[in-house]
């Protein structure tokens, strides 16, 4: 199961940093929103409160923080919304078959010198030879090497929030389906994302410098930063409503829905959060009242829930 979340999230990553929402934001005079990971939903005719969290999708263990306020809200919550429901065990095999290309192979996208470049470096990276990953989608390869940005040992909040769930036998539920999040992918040709995937390996270095500065702002809970450090990377350009925007718009009637069962959790990539269409602007125009959440942090912070 592992190895299919770890798919999952890099996708939600590479989704996150096509995001242009702050600058949306700017151009139609939209005021930033406030520093805070965390949102209290309320209004509406709700009668109690969801919560909505921004997560980052890779970091550090020694930069993971898991606050008493989040994990009261968590326990609060009738149903904890992913991105995708990561614990379907259908998964792995759902995301194997989408994960193929049936009519050509990687080799088939490059030329010899790109495809001997990035064989040397996935043998390298991750220690098994080429042949293996031929006729994988190039964005199935790229979520194996984008764990190589992190030169450390590392942590995920969705993957957090799954263990959680589990322990309390609480249901894990999905804003949208594993079908959804590689059809994504699909609109982009396998030519472009080859591209990318060179892209990224030759420049590792900046890339890790990147995500280093991602982290700060992340661990300030400064969205607005965050999001122009996102809006700055110029790989996804002219992809940011097929990965971005059309998934924040989808989201809020299933939101919306769900919100009237009882109080939940939503939990998505920080990137959905600001902007024009980011998720907190739809449901303030949706009519729901969303007010920052100031956290609690304490000797939960970097030890494991009990």
């Amino acid at each position: 199961m592992k190895q299919s979340w770890l798919l999952v999230l890099v996708l939600l990553v590479v989704s996150s940093k096509a995001q242009k929402n702050v600058a949306s934001a700017r151009a139609e005079n939209l005021p930033p929103v406030e520093n805070a990971l965390l949102w209290s939903i309320s209004g509406n005719g709700l009668a109690s409160p969801s919560y909505l969290y921004g997560t980052i999708h890779m970091i550090c263990k020694e930069d993971f923080r898991f606050s008493s306020t989040l994990k009261d809200k968590f326990e609060e919550a009738k149903y904890v919304y992913l991105e995708i429901d990561m614990d379907d065990p259908s998964m792995m095999m759902k995301t194997a078959m989408l994960s193929i290309m049936k009519d050509h192979s990687l080799k088939d996208l490059m030329n010899e010198k790109d495809y001997n470049e990035l064989s040397a470096y996935v043998k390298d990276s991750l220690g098994m030879p080429m042949m293996i990953f031929n006729k994988l989608k190039p964005m199935t390869l790229m979520s194996l090497l984008y764990t190589k940005v992190l030169s450390c040992p590392s942590e995920s909040y969705e993957q957090r929030f799954m263990e959680m769930a589990r322990d309390r036998k609480k249901e894990i539920r999905g804003l949208e389906k594993i079908e959804d999040q590689m059809a994504v992918f699909d609109k982009i040709p396998d030519s472009v994302e080859a591209q990318m995937i060179l892209e990224m390996i030759r420049k590792m270095p900046e890339q890790r410098t990147e995500f280093a500065q991602m982290v700060e702002s992340y661990k300030k809970e400064d969205l607005n930063k965050l999001g122009e450090e996102i809006s700055s990377s110029p790989e996804w350009k002219g992809f940011e409503d097929i990965m971005l925007v059309n998934r924040n718009h989808n989201w809020i009637p299933v939101m919306s829905a769900a919100m009237k069962e009882g109080p939940q959790l939503f939990a998505v990539g920080a990137g959905h959060l600001p902007g024009k269409d980011g998720i907190i602007n739809l449901l303030r125009k949706a009519g729901y009242k969303v007010e920052p959440v100031r956290q609690a942090f304490g000797e939960i912070a970097f030890s494991p829930i009990n």
